[in-house]
């Protein structure tokens, strides 16, 4: 490239992200092919062999899974982000060697080589850019499921993150998702009747929201002014005038990943949980806007000052005032041991309808009990050591796997469960002990 940027020390990972509608589309049309082949073979085996084989057993297998995730992430963008958020809900559902596969698309994405990179910086800073720089490296420092992070330094001496989006990411978000969709009607594994067309709808309007940069952008500036004053926690600073809608540069902030904690002293590891968990109520409450991305590369702490570093805004989201309400009464509820007032502030919210059989109504209002464990516990309470995500895993299963009881709640309740879930699995994995109590005493 004719520009002062840095080569990279290895293209293995290097592949070019597929762009157009058409190309991806026959990529889909390629892995069903090939899956269905695969299970038809499978399938006239098992006849062969006197059995009655399944559907769901016939795809449900590892190969196919492999070829599943591999495609998906080659192809980036939508696909690889819906694959993501399935193979985070659903882990705990698959057969271990399943979820070991899946996981793989949450690990870092492969990069876009330099070529097609420097075409889409072109197209979004206009011939010539380089020369504001004094270095930009190649080599992103991270890559995704819709972009990829370069560190650069401009001429007149900032030093910069930039989020760069993969091509034909935002023209293909609403094609991915359908196809997504598609090939998980073809498992079988959800149930012909649930009508999945609103939880669609939102993937793609949500999608859509985080391959605007631009709205990230105002996103990261609010969040920064809300936190201005919060001295643990450091929000990079926008750069707008090298912002557009499918690039975000912001300061580069030192820190290492959250996870690398595991090794720190246990108070340190309560103090950031404590901030994490903390600022989680307060953005509900208090801001009634949330970063809703449970991601973990989402943090990083700053071993040197102690304090946690906030990164990608994309999946920001405002909540209804009247949302706190309702949960402010469901966990008041919760708290005094009420479980007709749990069930009638469930019923509220919308996590099941009057329609719902009994049975079920019930294992909610468990479900939600057991969630509040934490919270009714006297002192600090042990993510380490407590068998409540196996006990609740269990009931989810039950839940799940009757047909009868597919119920898809309000998508805003989903984001704001995914991020609590995002936080009891990232305490758990510090080994956190906090007092949740004392925390969201506040807010009640």
């Amino acid at each position: 490239m004719d520009t002062p940027m840095t080569d990279p020390k290895s293209e293995s990972r290097a592949l070019a992200v597929p762009s157009g509608r058409l190309t991806r589309l026959a990529r889909f049309g390629g892995l069903a092919s090939n899956i269905a082949g695969t299970m038809a073979l499978h399938g006239a085996r098992q006849v062969a062999q006197g059995k009655r084989p399944r559907a769901s057993d016939l795809l449900l297998t590892p190969a196919n899974a492999r070829k599943v995730a591999d495609q998906l992430a080659h192809m980036r963008g939508a696909a690889m982000k819906v694959g993501q958020l399935i193979s985070m809900d659903a882990g705990d559902m698959l057969p271990p060697e399943l979820a070991d596969i899946m996981a793989r698309l949450r690990a870092d994405a492969h990069y876009m080589p330099g070529g097609q990179l420097k075409t889409v910086l072109n197209s979004n800073w206009g011939e010539g850019w380089h020369k504001r720089f004094a270095k930009f490296d190649v080599r992103p420092i991270a890559a995704a499921s819709i972009g990829q992070v370069h560190r650069a330094q401009t001429a007149n001496g900032r030093d910069l993150a930039i989020k760069v989006q993969y091509p034909g990411v935002r023209r293909s978000i609403d094609s991915d998702v359908n196809n997504v969709a598609a090939l998980m009607r073809m498992s079988g594994v959800m149930p012909k009747a649930l009508d999945i067309a609103p939880m669609l709808e939102e993937a793609k309007r949500q999608l859509h929201e985080e391959a605007d940069y631009e709205r990230e952008g105002d996103y990261l500036t609010r969040f920064a002014g809300l936190l201005a004053e919060a001295q643990d926690f450091v929000v990079p600073a926008l750069h707008a005038d090298l912002t557009t809608r499918n690039v975000l540069a912001m300061d580069y902030v030192e820190g290492v990943n959250i996870e690398t904690l595991t090794g720190a002293p246990q108070e340190t590891r309560n103090r950031v949980m404590t901030l994490l968990i903390g600022l989680v109520f307060r953005e509900f409450f208090d801001f009634r806007m949330m970063q809703t991305d449970p991601n973990f590369a989402n943090y990083r702490y700053q071993p040197e000052t102690g304090r946690v570093v906030l990164l990608d805004f994309g999946a920001s989201r405002e909540f209804r005032p009247e949302m706190a309400d309702q949960f402010r009464r469901l966990m008041k509820a919760g708290l005094d041991g009420d479980r007709q007032a749990v069930r009638q502030a469930i019923l509220d919210i919308g996590f099941f309808s009057e329609g719902t059989a009994t049975h079920h109504q019930q294992l909610m209002v468990d479900m939600f009990e057991m969630s509040m464990e934490p919270l009714k516990h006297s002192g600090p309470f042990d993510f380490a050591n407590n068998d409540l995500a196996i006990r609740m895993r269990d009931v989810g299963m039950a839940l799940g796997a009757d047909r009868d009881f597919w119920h898809i709640p309000p998508m805003d309740t989903l984001f704001m469960q995914r991020k609590f879930s995002g936080m009891y699995l990232l305490a758990s994995r510090l080994k956190a002990r906090i007092n949740l109590r004392a925390i969201i005493a506040r807010y009640l």
